[in-house]
């Protein structure tokens, strides 16, 4: 088999994952997803997969030795969204998500627009019944987000978290509201522009790749909205964030038409301008 990325250890792990999922009839099938099956894993990337366990057997299951059949573990544990996370003795980090077949994979198809797999052959490591391939091979066209209810709705986002945003900074949270700033209105804030720009094919995490697939400008621009945990900082980066938010919301707007609170819009400005 071809190198299917430019890391060879993810490789022959994922080499591995096949064989010990043939080797393993409590499996019904398994599936790959994250940057190896985009064509874009190198040698700092994980291995994400979905373990299909046939339902009779999941209670019985033990997800850390079945993966520790792949290399040994310096950590293993079920993280907050129960997702199994693992670290190899060679510092690659796993996920694995141990969930019953017959609702596991009839499931697959709703994640069209979040999950894209252009090659599903490549994603698909085991399907004993043929189930999983026909469920992932929905998953091959890119869906990108609808432009109009997403750019309405991520300029909603922005105004909310920016306004707690606001009050966080007068109440002198400047630890919190750093966090947030960087957390959750920064996401918002390079979704819309990447719908703008009509880059979406970093979707769910819209920082990945920024340097390679938005303008100078957009990104020089995203620079100003950052800061060092410092408060005079923090709060001239918030100015800066809520003024490109405007703009990008204005813009986006004028495309697709939607309607924007302006008056609201120029009262978080004039609260942000406020000094603590």
């Amino acid at each position: 088999m071809e190198s299917e990325s430019r890391s060879p250890a993810l490789d022959q792990r994922i080499e591995r994952l096949r064989a010990a999922a043939g080797a393993e009839p409590r499996l019904e099938g398994v599936l790959l997803y994250g940057s190896w099956t985009l064509g874009e894993a190198d040698a700092y990337s994980d291995i994400e997969a979905y373990l299909y366990v046939e339902d009779a057997h999941l209670a019985t299951f033990d997800g850390r030795e079945f993966v520790e059949r792949l290399a040994p573990l310096k950590l293993a544990y079920t993280n907050m969204y129960g997702i199994l996370a693992v670290v190899f003795d060679d510092l690659m980090r796993g996920e694995f998500h141990v969930t019953a077949a017959s609702a596991g994979i009839a499931e697959v198809p709703s994640w069209s627009g979040q999950v894209h797999l252009p090659r599903p052959d490549a994603a698909v490591l085991l399907d004993r019944t043929g189930r999983l391939t026909e469920a992932a091979d929905q998953l091959a066209p890119f869906v990108p987000p609808q432009p109009t209810t997403t750019a309405q709705q991520l300029s909603s986002e922005l105004a909310n978290w920016t306004l707690m945003l606001a009050h966080l900074l007068a109440r002198g949270e400047t630890g919190r509201a750093h966090n947030l700033l960087h957390a959750m209105v920064a996401p918002h804030q390079l979704q819309l522009c990447r719908l703008l720009r009509e880059s979406t094919a970093h979707w769910l995490t819209p920082s990945r790749a920024m340097e390679e697939d938005l303008p100078a400008a957009d990104v020089a621009r995203y620079a100003t909205t950052t800061a060092p945990l410092d408060g005079a900082a923090v709060r001239e980066a918030a100015r800066s964030s809520w003024e490109w938010s405007r703009e990008l919301t204005a813009e986006a707007a004028g495309r697709w038409g939607f309607a924007v609170p302006v008056e609201l819009h120029a009262e978080i400005a004039e609260f942000l301008s406020r000094e603590s």
